[in-house]
């Protein structure tokens, strides 16, 4: 039996391995945290997530909550636009999913038996010809999958040259708030910040806000930051922040590789998700992308026994779509969050009032129009 040594516990890993091990290969995830735990508040999945999700398997229904409806208004309270959930379900098939990142995670770690699962272990060296290293332990295997994340280690040594993450601009934070009453899939948008809220399951809301900060600053009090900054935003913001204890707050720097990595794979190491292309949040398809990539990198070991053509074709099929995916979100985060100049603040939010609602679900689901190949 073929073997695969996943790095990185995460959503893109664990589905990399649930794909792998229904392709038939024997898998071994690397997980140097203690647990297996999602460091993240919610996620939203769109339609190409789920139905790559879908073909391993796995049932999201009790677990995620539809969006109906969604409403953007600017940071005066005034509309923006609105996404009729019923339209995007048709033009799409599928709705866009609210769910928790922990639960989402543990979906997927339950689909692997625990003997696969190898938490606390530090990933010390990988080598393009397989071999892994870890204290006390190595391994040589058939193919390495690198799902480490932004920062990611196997990139920084097997990349040698390429320049990492960079620093967009600007922080975000997050929340999930039990109980807060009736609230529906909406968000604001000002200069340079924009909020969100997501609706979960349990009467639970995900709420965040990411706005222009140096990388690197954290406040000592998020609630008072919050509160002074945004307390005079229009409501529900303002009741968000003080009804959300502050040690639930939740503070990272956006980063993304604005650097386009020439290929994603290194002789028997292919990198995924974030590794690959960590991308700014402005299209929300940052986990959607791994999950994708998971999908086809199982897919192509089953239409290609030689690893070299598998991870060749895993490179030609994923690497284009990701990186136009990065481009766009770039793209439309200097037209949304980080547009700050009064006036054309004031002219893209006239573009946005004027824009027929089929137009705008089209622009908002381009990136969704995707399915899983098939095996």
């Amino acid at each position: 039996m073929r073997t695969a040594a996943v790095i990185g516990g995460g959503i893109g890993g664990l589905s990399a391995a649930i794909g792998l091990r229904q392709a038939g290969w024997e898998v071994a995830v690397f997980e140097r945290a203690p647990r297996f735990a999602e460091v993240g508040a919610g996620i939203t999945l769109w339609p190409n997530a789920l139905r790559a999700l879908e073909s391993l398997g796995l049932d999201l229904a009790p677990l995620a909550v539809p969006q109906v409806s969604g409403r953007l208004r600017d940071h005066h309270g005034r509309l923006l636009t609105e996404v009729d959930g019923a339209r995007f379900e048709r033009a799409l098939g599928k709705p866009l999913l609210g769910i928790a990142r922990a639960q989402l995670l543990d979906l997927l770690r339950e689909a692997i038996p625990a003997a696969d699962l190898r938490a606390g272990t530090t990933v010390t060296a990988v080598t393009g010809d397989g071999r892994v290293c870890w204290d006390g332990g190595e391994l040589s295997a058939d193919l390495v999958v690198a799902a480490d994340g932004v920062h990611s280690a196997v990139r920084s040594a097997l990349w040698p040259g390429h320049p990492g993450p960079v620093h967009t601009g600007h922080t975000a934070f997050r929340a999930i708030l039990d109980d807060p009453g009736p609230l529906e899939l909406s968000g604001l948008l000002g200069p340079g910040t924009e909020v969100g809220m997501v609706p979960l399951t349990g009467g639970r809301l995900y709420w965040y806000l990411a706005c222009e900060s140096p990388g690197g600053v954290r406040p000592a009090d998020p609630k008072a930051f919050l509160r002074r900054h945004f307390g005079g935003w229009p409501e529900p913001l303002p009741s968000l922040i003080e009804a959300t204890p502050g040690e639930r707050f939740l503070q990272h720097d956006l980063l993304a590789l604005r650097t386009p990595l020439p290929t994603y794979v290194r002789g028997r190491v292919a990198l995924l998700g974030d590794a690959a292309h960590a991308m700014s949040p402005y299209l929300g398809q940052g986990g959607c992308q791994a999950i994708e990539d998971a999908v086809v990198l199982a897919a192509a070991t089953v239409r290609h026994a030689s690893v070299d053509d598998a991870l060749r074709v895993y490179d030609r099929e994923r690497r284009p779509r990701s990186q136009a995916i990065a481009r766009r979100s770039d793209q439309a985060g200097r037209l949304g969050a980080q547009l700050k100049n009064p006036l054309a603040v004031a002219a893209r939010n006239a573009v946005l009032r004027l824009m027929p609602a089929g137009l705008s679900v089209r622009a908002a689901t381009a990136a969704a129009r995707w399915s899983p190949p098939d095996r």
